[in-house]
């Protein structure tokens, strides 16, 4: 349950980086209470998996999943350039968040 939750606080961070693009600078208010509103979530059920998740296993999978979903999320709907490099690095950084999540025990 706690890696379910941990997945749902990723969801959540990439919810509010794009609502935070969004946002203008928090100049536009639906955005900017959409962000905050993630966060909030975000941090929440980031901290509800540490309960049960080690800190380093945690930590680096909610950011890994804000990362790269950031990253798509970019690409897809902002216009963001997409290059080899630029891909290599987030499959290299998937690659890690499976990693993480193997060598984790619980």
């Amino acid at each position: 349950m706690a890696w379910l939750i941990l997945f749902l606080a990723g969801l959540f961070e990439i919810v509010w980086a794009t609502a935070m693009k969004q946002s203008d600078g928090f100049t536009r208010l639906g955005p900017s209470i959409v962000t905050i509103a993630a966060m909030l979530l975000s941090f929440g059920l980031l901290a509800w998996s540490m309960k049960v998740l080690p800190l380093g296993a945690a930590y680096t999978i909610w950011t890994g999943i804000g990362a790269v979903g950031a990253f798509v999320i970019g690409a897809a709907f902002f216009g963001e350039a997409l290059s080899v490099m630029r891909v290599t690095a987030a499959v290299m950084i998937v690659g890690g968040l499976v990693l993480m999540k193997l060598s984790t025990p619980a």
